[in-house]
């Protein structure tokens, strides 16, 4: 299973890419501790693939994930959202049981 990137998200992913000179980047997902559910997405550009590092690539972007988040995050799809002034990265984890209220963090 992968990790799929919407076009929206990868048109997103392209433009930080070069605007940001980080050659052939992507775009770095993973978990980590936190909140009150347990986990909490970790998001960020990177221009390295790193020992352990599972790569997908759609629509010409790679997304890095790390073998530890791997299975909290396998089968999520990644879209990118406008709505109105605002716009963000939205996740959407089949692996998710539950999640706080405030949307911080999940449990699996």
């Amino acid at each position: 299973m992968a990790i799929v990137l919407t076009e929206s998200a990868a048109k997103h992913v392209k433009a930080h890419v070069a605007k940001h000179e980080l050659g052939e980047g992507g775009l770095r997902l993973g978990v980590r501790t936190s909140g009150c559910s347990g986990l909490a997405y970790t998001v960020d550009y990177s221009s390295d693939v790193r020992d352990g590092d599972q790569v997908f690539e759609q629509h010409g972007v790679r997304v890095l994930v790390d073998r530890k988040s791997l299975p909290f995050l396998e089968g999520m799809e990644v879209d990118y959202v406008r709505e109105g002034l605002n716009q963000r990265f939205d996740f959407r984890n089949p692996n998710v049981k539950d999640a706080c209220g405030c949307g911080e963090s999940f449990s699996v």
